[in-house]
């Protein structure tokens, strides 16, 4: 019985897997490629058998693109061109010009064609993502710039908020002061009018200072983020009495002057309300210095409260206003009982200069 019939029998068996192998062609690559050389060496015993197996030996030709990495295909072609030359020249006959031309050469070009559009395509693609990361580069910019000139617009809102609520009415009620004086100059209740008018000039100055101060952090003159945090964070605890463990990770790098501002004021913010309504006993803070953005978080383990109950005053929307004018997000994350966590997440806009 000739032994043909049996390596067929196992050729068939080989090619079997080929379904299963080829959607893992990238996680299984040595396992792909050692398949691949078995059924190549076949195919080859097969031609040296029968000359009628060299269509089943130019399976290795569609195997070797669609089964080998890109880099190997190539060298996949070429392999199953060798060995079916040599098969042919094995059976007694020679390898003659147009057999080595139909044999090798032609598959060679055949892959090189692959190859070379696989080349063009990847190329291509390469062109457009670079394009695609330029034109959103791009677009984040002007983004950011949107929101920062956003972030401005909110700050001057909340600027002109409280000046018509506390200077502008107390200049109000001085010009009434002063009139009612004015028209009992020769009374001794004039005395008290004037009184009345300086007590409201200091109380508008007091505040117009406050509003000013609010803008820029008196605390952020002479240093930067981290120092000023932590200069902050160790008198607060002084003062709250209520223990705090303060972590700044990553390397620190000189940030936009409105971005410190921000995450200054939102650390200031969140442990002012933690003193005033948390009645905690440990407070967390954490300043993270990433590639790409700032992390600030604030967790207590006080009473917490609801955060999608409306609350009063400026406190929880002031820090969101904040963080959004320099184009990040604010996350608060509370229930009653169950302490309190801010987190605010910033770009990493350097500072001007840097």
């Amino acid at each position: 019985m000739p032994a043909w019939p049996i390596v067929a029998l196992v050729a068939a068996v080989w090619v079997a897997p080929v379904a299963w192998l080829h959607p893992r062609r990238d996680r299984r690559r040595v396992l792909v490629l050692a398949h691949y050389l078995v059924l190549v060496l076949l195919a080859g015993a097969l031609i040296v058998a029968s000359p009628a197996f060299i269509l089943f030996a130019a399976i290795g030709y569609p195997l070797a693109i669609a089964m080998l990495p890109a880099r190997l295909v190539m060298a996949g072609v070429t392999l199953t061109a060798v060995v079916n030359v040599a098969a042919q020249a094995g059976r007694g006959g020679g390898a003659t010009l147009p057999t080595v031309l139909a044999g090798v050469a032609l598959p060679l070009v055949i892959a090189g064609w692959h190859v070379a559009g696989e080349h063009d395509k990847r190329r291509r693609l390469v062109g457009r993502l670079r394009a695609a990361m330029a034109e959103n580069a791009d677009l984040n910019a002007r983004l950011l710039g949107q929101a920062r000139r956003a972030g401005m617009l909110d700050e001057r809102h909340r600027v002109a908020g409280e000046i018509h609520d506390t200077v502008a009415q107390d200049l109000v009620a001085l010009i009434g002061q002063l009139d009612a004086a004015e028209r009992v100059r020769d009374d001794p209740a004039r005395r008290r009018y004037l009184d009345q008018a300086a007590e409201l000039a200091r109380r508008s100055l007091s505040e117009a200072r406050r509003s000013v101060r609010a803008l820029h952090p008196e605390q952020l003159e002479d240093a930067r983020l981290p120092e000023a945090v932590t200069r902050m964070a160790e008198s607060w605890s002084k003062s709250s009495g209520v223990d705090l463990t303060l972590e700044i990770t990553g390397t620190p790098v000189a940030l936009a002057a409105d971005v410190e501002a921000a995450l200054f004021r939102v650390a200031q913010e969140a442990l002012a309300n933690v003193a005033k309504h948390a009645r905690a006993t440990r407070t967390g803070l954490t300043l993270s210095y990433t590639d790409e953005t700032i992390l600030l978080d604030i967790r207590d383990n006080g009473t917490g409260f609801t955060p999608q109950e409306p609350g009063d005053g400026f406190g929880l929307d002031g820090m969101r206003q904040r963080v959004r004018g320099v184009g990040g997000t604010l996350d608060i994350e509370s229930e009653p009982g169950g302490g309190t966590a801010v987190a605010a997440a910033v770009p990493s806009i350097p500072a001007e200069g840097t």
